[in-house]
């Protein structure tokens, strides 16, 4: 990688089926072109060697996959909490901050994202107030990404309108055609004011947001872009066909440049064709704003974002002739600030969950994946690579995990990882990897239902949102459960609470879940026929798993969020947010967003 301002790391979308892999866990290096007209033949040639000659015509959309909703457990700290009586999102990794559509700005001020707007509450008033608020710029998912008075909105934009009087295939309905590729949009706020929140850039290119992370004051934005789905005659002998292009806006609406995303020769491939499209992760450095301050590229497709404090993984799942999968995984090193360096990459058999599937331990990549498998008999693994100097190299690997069933949470912390998997009972395995080149299974659990999110709640505890079941399997509603997994060997769960009939989006979405072990609170959003609202539960291992108080908001709307700002709760929905006692949960008083 060469550093320039400004800059990025790019992967590239995978037309599904495109290529055969390589030996499982190879190691390999990604190769550079060498410049736009290389990158140019290489991608015709392997887009036209699949599909035919490239036309006018829409490009296949890549598949994408959707996110989903670490001896003891230690209890994991949220990313830089505002102060001692606040909460931060939370995060997989302490340290490394997640973007969201609730932050907490100087432990005082609330700031959360409906409606398009950016909404600013003083939560520590004696009368709390929507003090202000800011128009964000067109688009949908923002969410945020705070560091001192500054904020970075990432949000997937407009899709671009494909050029005007451009002939339409003979048999190609005009009317079903798409409009153009989808774009993303990232927006450099300014919170110095609270009361006058201002926007000062936008950055927009072609692209999908994938995830983002923030370490220090560096953040790095993950996305995903096909090529152009219309290829312009003019443009397939020229790399604008292939590569993204950017423009940053200025606060007058003054567009201040326009170029491609990454120079050509920043675009890196791995040696087997993996597709025509880019992954972008663009490195931002919030104590400047826009625009990106690193750039390198690679073609290859992204789904999962993982990073640890020094590291950030992509990670995609990849198809074999047979039928068979395994997943592919760019290691980078972010361990320096404003910086994003390619280092290394990898293999593993089956595919990931999601984040939580990742974790970097001492130098230890371990992956938690499950191999569906030619004839349909699924299989999970945790499989150990190598994440310092050299390839990205399997050390390990332990298998026979729930034959016949998939993967439905996975939780890494320190030396043991807890994985559960599920088809009609939940067993809940905790795999000791001490020594990572031969993790072992040390305990099993067999229950009715499964664990979808594993949140650590205190030393040898872990807390479990997700489905009862019947002993046939069949799902009965949400629950809770409390585990003791202080002896590896011997997991036990202590606690159960059926909520009944309903889901969490806390399953899924694990910054739906809120944990105050200061008065060991558990807040989690919940969906049922006859209510829709949050609950709060004091989880404790002797007394168990009580009930605290309920919330709900005006207007039917659900509450998506939790935070504690001293000795209130406040949770957000589209609507507006309700501030709480911290104790009991009684409402002190709404706060609509209004029109």
């Amino acid at each position: 990688m060469r550093v320039r301002a400004p800059s990025i790391v790019a992967l590239a979308a995978v037309v599904a089926g495109v290529a055969a892999l390589p030996a499982q866990g190879a190691p390999a290096r990604l190769r550079s072109f060498d410049s736009c007209p290389e990158l140019v033949r290489y991608a015709q040639a392997h887009v036209e060697r699949i599909q035919g000659p490239v036309v006018d015509r829409p490009m296949p959309m890549p598949a994408t996959t959707a996110p989903t909703p670490d001896a003891g457990v230690k209890e994991t700290a949220p990313a830089a909490p505002a102060a001692d009586d606040t909460s931060a999102t939370n995060v997989q990794e302490a340290g490394v901050d997640e973007p969201d559509v609730v932050k907490v700005l100087g432990g005082r001020y609330l700031l959360a994202v409906a409606g398009g707007r950016l909404h600013v509450v003083d939560a520590r008033a004696a009368t709390p107030s929507i003090v202000g608020s800011v128009q964000l710029p067109d688009g949908s998912g923002h969410e945020l990404l705070v560091r001192g008075d500054r904020a970075l909105v990432i949000a997937s934009g407009p899709w671009r309108p494909v050029a005007p009087g451009r002939p339409v295939e003979p048999g190609v309905a005009a009317d079903i055609l798409p409009a153009g590729p989808p774009t993303t949009v990232l927006a450099d706020v300014d919170l110095g004011d609270p009361a006058a929140p201002r926007v000062l850039r936008t950055l927009s290119f072609d692209g999908s947001p994938v995830s983002a992370r923030l370490t220090g004051s560096t953040a790095r934005v993950v996305t995903s872009s096909p090529p152009h789905w219309y290829v312009e005659p003019a443009e397939r002998e020229r790399a604008s066909g292939w590569v993204p292009t950017a423009t940053l806006v200025g606060r007058r609406g003054r567009t201040r440049s326009v170029r491609r995303l990454v120079p050509c020769d920043d675009v890196r491939r791995p040696a087997t064709f993996a597709g025509p499209g880019m992954l972008s992760v663009l490195t931002v450095d919030l104590d400047r704003g826009l625009p990106a301050v690193d750039t390198d590229a690679v073609m290859t497709d992204a789904q999962t974002v993982y990073a640890s404090p020094s590291s950030l993984y992509v990670a995609t799942q990849r198809w074999n002739a047979d039928g068979r999968s395994d997943t592919a995984i760019h290691r980078f090193d972010a361990a320096t600030p404003g910086e994003t360096t390619y280092r290394q990459t990898g293999a593993v058999r089956g595919h990931l969950l999601n984040q939580f599937s990742l974790s970097e331990h001492d130098g230890v990549l371990r992956a938690a994946t499950t191999d569906e498998g030619a004839d349909g008999e699924s299989e999970s693994f945790v499989t150990t690579l190598r994440a310092q100097d050299g390839p990205l190299e399997q050390l390990g690997q332990v298998g026979g995990l729930g034959r016949g069933e998939r993967i439905y949470a996975v939780r890494f912390i320190g030396d043991v990882g807890y994985v559960v998997t599920f088809r009609q009972t939940d067993p809940l395995y905790t795999v000791d990897l001490a020594d990572p080149a031969r993790p072992r299974v040390a305990g099993e659990l067999k229950i009715p239902g499964y664990s979808a999110y594993l949140h650590p709640v205190g030393d040898g505890l872990l807390l479990g949102v997700g489905q009862d079941a019947d002993e046939n399997g069949r799902l009965r509603g949400s629950q809770l459960s409390l585990f003791d997994v202080s002896d590896p060997a011997a997991p036990r769960r202590l606690h159960q609470r059926a909520l009944g009939t309903g889901t969490s989006d806390a399953e899924w979405d694990h910054h739906a879940f809120l944990w105050w072990p200061a008065t060991k609170l558990a807040v989690l959003p919940v969906y049922q026929p006859s209510f829709q609202g949050a609950i709060g539960f004091r989880v404790d291992a002797r007394a168990g798993i009580d009930e605290v108080g309920r919330v709900t908001h005006d207007g039917g709307f659900a509450p998506r969020r939790s935070v504690v700002v001293g000795d209130r709760l406040l949770t957000m929905s589209d609507a507006g947010v309700e501030v709480s006692a911290l104790d009991t949960l009684a409402e002190r008083a709404w706060l609509p967003f209004g029109g």
